[in-house]
């Protein structure tokens, strides 16, 4: 049975303080109040530095059991080594932590920047060296660098199927070859709503959808409406049928995201 997912893309923002969470709420126990309220999450911290372990079963132990986390995969491999030689970047971020959230880890995230032209070799390439599994991403762990030398985990308590997304903001990519390069491995073309800033695409590349809700006027800022929200439900019924789903808001500049994300799933329990 297919499952659409909604959450936010991370929770850890000060305006949210006192208006999304009620005020005195201890910040150790934002994550927690979230959690009640959504059934997913998408981590973003761990974009900019790698997390440790402790962090991700700290995470775990605050969300119920049925709660999924997305994680953010770092800029260091995507903006910075722009996919190219990420043998041991990728080994080591597999190593960081990721696999201590067990059954809630949920899709990697790999956002390339605006100014990374498309390439096939590269993304093939790219696209075929991520693990499919948690325990071929344990294996993978192994080989990781020096930055989690006194801290890797390596290791996976079952063998599940990982999940990639791969969101594009270069207009360069609207060709034949991504859905085709992506399909070959299972990963999704993330669905983006960016208020038109960046290239949106529709196509189905996996067997689940992933979207990211950038904000419909004004990237980051702009909320959504009641009609607005609807709409996207019945585009993500659609789109999952068969398959699962799971929705970001990344509008939190005036604390539009988590009530976004909770007016959508209202929409989708209609």
């Amino acid at each position: 049975m297919s499952m659409i997912r909604v959450g936010t893309s991370g929770w850890v923002y000060p305006p949210w303080r006192d208006s999304f969470y009620p005020k005195g709420l201890a910040h150790r126990r934002e994550l927690e109040y979230m959690a009640q309220r959504l059934d997913s999450v998408e981590i973003n911290g761990s974009f900019y530095a790698l997390q440790k372990p402790s962090s991700y079963l700290k995470w775990s132990e605050q969300t119920p059991d049925d709660f999924v986390f997305s994680v953010k995969s770092p800029r260091f491999i995507t903006h910075m080594k722009r996919l190219v030689d990420v043998d041991e970047p990728l080994a080591t971020f597999f190593a960081s932590g990721i696999l201590a959230l067990g059954p809630k880890l949920g899709p990697l995230l790999w956002q390339l920047p605006p100014n990374l032209a498309f390439n096939a070799d590269t993304l093939a390439a790219f696209a075929a060296q991520l693990p499919k599994t948690t325990a071929a991403a344990a294996e993978f762990a192994g080989r990781h660098g020096d930055k989690v030398a006194d801290r890797a985990w390596t290791t996976t308590d079952a063998d599940r199927p990982l999940r990639h997304a791969i969101e594009v903001r270069s207009p360069s990519f609207a060709v034949p070859d991504v859905p085709e390069i992506l399909r070959a491995n299972n990963i999704a073309l993330v669905i983006a709503d960016s208020a038109g800033k960046y290239p949106y695409f529709e196509d189905l590349t996996a067997d689940f959808v992933y979207a990211r809700m950038h904000g419909a006027e004004e990237m980051y800022v702009s909320g959504y409406t009641d009609e607005a929200l609807g709409n996207w439900a019945d585009k993500l019924r659609t789109w999952t049928a068969g398959g699962d789903g799971y929705v970001y808001f990344d509008n939190d500049v005036k604390v539009r995201s988590p009530y976004d994300a909770m007016g959508l799933r209202e929409r989708l329990a209609e």
